[in-house]
């Protein structure tokens, strides 16, 4: 037999201060190693910041004293390394660039570092009738699509030199940049303006504008890319939407964790 119904607990919800200045010291105690920087972040009392840090190393959240300074615990590692091992890239994206698409009415990819090469994991068309040649799964080459170019703007001369050595820099248009010396200035431009273009360089009559995007260690290991014909944005007219690609992988970029700290990049 079942026994009576339990009655509902109608009571009203704890306040949230609590937990919401825990989790302010919390974020303060993993952003600042001082106990003085953590008070100033947190605007809390000295003696609150100082007993929500105290239960937090009892439970392994955070490690360290006010003397030692503050790090990440065990718990909060744990927990953290979980979370990322649970991140999926097209699931985090796919609503960003559904919105993108229908502001720029073009075609919208998401590629991530396999490699020397890019992969597509990502592609959304316009509300056009043509359709790109591309295709999710679909790998091409970092130094003429404008996606791989964002990602070799963040690498090292030695990483970029490794490429030249092991894949070459093998044309795929007459546009295609095949001279060493050329990459580096190209991506130089691309440090410097925060976005690349593919103006017919990875396949004829193509175009695109591309921005990094950054995962939670603020590495560059995806692109985004806003595609079209060269038809239809002839010249380097497609550069029009380096805002909105650059607005979006930013976007995305704050989903997977990072912090987006450009002057530093």
């Amino acid at each position: 037999m079942t026994g009576e119904p339990k009655e509902l607990d109608t009571s009203p919800a704890p306040s949230m201060g609590a937990s919401e200045k825990t989790l302010r010291v919390l974020e303060a105690a993993i952003l600042y190693d001082r106990f003085t920087d953590i008070v100033e972040e947190t605007g809390l009392p000295k003696a609150t910041v100082h007993r929500i840090l105290a239960t937090l190393a009892e439970l392994k959240f955070i490690t360290g004293d006010s003397d030692r300074g503050y790090h990440p615990g065990s718990r909060l590692l744990g927990i953290a390394g979980r979370a990322i091992s649970r991140l999926d890239i097209s699931f985090i994206a796919e609503p960003i660039v559904e919105k993108l698409v229908r502001e720029v009415d073009c075609t919208v990819h998401v590629g991530v570092v396999n490699g020397f090469e890019m992969v597509y994991v990502i592609r959304k068309d316009s509300s056009k009738p043509y359709r790109m040649a591309s295709r999710v799964g679909l790998p091409m080459p970092m130094h003429c699509s404008g996606m791989g170019k964002v990602v070799l703007a963040s690498w090292t001369s030695e990483q970029v030199a490794q490429l030249v050595a092991e894949v070459g820099l093998p044309p795929r248009t007459d546009k295609t940049i095949t001279d060493p010396e050329q990459l580096r200035t190209e991506l130089a431009n691309v440090r410097q303006r925060g976005y690349a273009l593919d103006l017919g360089e990875n396949e004829r009559g193509t175009v695109c504008v591309s921005a990094p995007i950054r995962d939670h260690l603020g590495r560059v290991m995806y692109g985004l890319s806003i595609s079209s014909l060269e038809l239809e944005y002839p010249g380097s007219t497609i550069e029009q939407f380096a805002p909105q690609a650059v607005a979006a992988a930013d976007a995305i970029s704050r989903a997977l964790g990072s912090s987006i700290d450009r002057a530093s990049a």
